[in-house]
């Protein structure tokens, strides 16, 4: 995948992930067309944010891994670093699966 690709996918999910959950969050009536689109919303903000987090926490394991096969005495500094890393990047699912919540409380 070149450079080029990666930004374009990247600006392309980071969109997708702010617009639809502020679809949601509008004020007004909801009528049933926009009850489909927070549904969509939402569930499309969970399975992206689940989608990066295990992408995200499957390089970080894989990198720390490699790591410690390369360097063993770094090994409790390298694993201390990548729990902290698993847990932040669990964290911004968690915050996904929150707006998801709230959107369905829009319906």
């Amino acid at each position: 995948m070149t450079h080029r690709t990666r930004i374009l996918a990247g600006v392309g999910t980071f969109l997708t992930l702010m617009l639809f959950p502020l679809l949601g969050l509008a004020e007004g009536e909801a009528s049933a067309g926009a009850n489909q689109i927070i549904g969509l919303a939402a569930g499309l903000s969970i399975a992206l944010a689940a989608f990066g987090g295990a992408l995200g926490q499957a390089r970080a394991a894989a990198a720390a891994l490699e790591g410690m096969a390369r360097n063993p005495g770094i090994q409790p500094k390298l694993f201390t670093a990548m729990i902290l890393a698993l847990a932040l990047i669990e964290s911004l699912v968690l915050y996904a699966l929150l707006i998801a919540f709230m959107l369905l409380g829009k319906i």
